[in-house]
């Protein structure tokens, strides 16, 4: 592993009372400045970030389209980070200063009926100030700033052979097999498809190959990233703009479509795909957000009797199972991180998400 951020504070580098954070100003204009160090409350700890990567829903938040974020001014984004504790709140035990770790995006109000019942993405209070819901970069400030205060029950351990850059993609990883536990899980010899080569979908490619899939079909539409799939473990690539990838699912399965296809792509007309590229009786997983309305054949996916499932975020523990994964050698997360900006340059790093300059797979930004 190698070193991806200064030491954190110690006794004789105490943590500063002011810190560099970037906040949304408006649609569109975010600034670095200076903000005091949060304080963690009970059951929360300080983290000094190490790093925070930068995806299509910050580029959403950045542009005033996602709901429920805090007031303009106020609110500082960025929910795929990781990095070091260096204070503890009141009654925390489970961690010690020095400990480095990775997040999970949603820590649940943990009162509501759907947090009980373990549904704390989907938490029924989530976005109501004083309810206790957190979802770090999107309902309370985030991780693209120097310290970010999170809950204990939403932190993981990192082990010693995971690097920030990883952890940061750990955080992703998790999404795709949340989406993959509420749909049951289990997938062992049996094929899938994998719709999108960004991210969430690279990652989920490395997923499926733990989870003993016996096939993993990576459908996307640009060859740099469809080639990463391929050595990241996919054992067919399918150019959509190339090749009709229905019809090349349907061949590589012999005619009778794929067990599992999992959607993260958001394209408009991608849902209808899927339920095209699916075997009767089979599971569609739909994790991506989309820019609006689609529209797709209901009725042909009632007549097969495939199941559709959605899911939202990392949810289940499974940025832990991710982890675990990780620390076996069996997810790559670091090879995903093509670009690495310092924290003062944000402007331009989501300028670079937004227009694909270079052709960034994974950008993160370095307080």
């Amino acid at each position: 592993m190698t070193a991806d951020v200064d030491a954190a504070p110690t006794a004789t580098r105490p943590i500063p009372d002011t810190m560099r954070a970037a906040v949304l100003y408006g649609p569109g204009d975010i600034r670095v400045v200076d903000r005091p160090v949060p304080q963690p409350g009970p059951y929360q700890v300080l983290v000094q970030v190490a790093m925070c990567g930068a995806c299509g829903t910050d580029l959403k938040i950045f542009d005033g389209h996602f709901p429920q974020t805090p007031p303009f001014g106020e609110f500082t984004p960025g929910h795929e980070w990781a990095g070091t504790v260096v204070a503890l709140g009141e009654s925390v035990d489970e961690f010690a200063v020095g400990d480095r770790v990775a997040i999970e995006v949603h820590s649940g109000c943990g009162r509501c009926d759907n947090c009980i019942i373990g549904k704390y993405t989907a938490c029924l209070n989530y976005a109501k100030p004083g309810k206790g819901q957190r979802a770090s970069g999107i309902t309370v400030d985030g991780g693209f700033a120097q310290y970010a205060v999170h809950d204990v029950k939403a932190l993981y351990k990192m082990p010693d052979n995971i690097s920030f850059a990883d952890a940061v993609l750990v955080t992703t990883a998790g999404t795709g097999l949340y989406g993959i536990d509420v749909a049951g899980g289990y997938m062992a010899g049996q094929d899938v498809v994998v719709v999108g080569p960004g991210p969430i979908g690279l990652m989920t490619v490395q997923l499926c190959r733990q989870l003993a899939a016996r096939s993993v079909t990576l459908v996307g539409t640009r060859d740099s990233r469809l080639e990463l799939g391929r050595r990241l473990g996919a054992t067919e690539i399918v150019n959509a703009r190339e090749t009709d990838p229905v019809a090349r699912v349907r061949e590589l399965t012999g005619g009778d479509g794929a067990d599992w296809v999992i959607e993260t792509s958001g394209g408009p007309g991608v849902p209808d795909q899927c339920i095209a590229m699916t075997k009767r009786a089979g599971k569609i997983v739909f994790v991506a957000f989309y820019p609006g309305p689609v529209t797709l054949d209901l009725s042909a996916a009632v007549r097969s009797d495939i199941s559709m499932f959605t899911s939202r975020g990392e949810g289940g523990n499974n940025v832990k199972r991710a982890m675990a994964m990780a620390a076996g050698g069996g997810l790559r997360g670091e090879e995903l991180v093509s670009h690495r900006f310092p924290l003062e340059d944000i402007a331009e790093a989501f300028r670079v998400v937004r227009e694909r300059d270079g052709d960034p797979m994974k950008v993160v930004l370095v307080p």
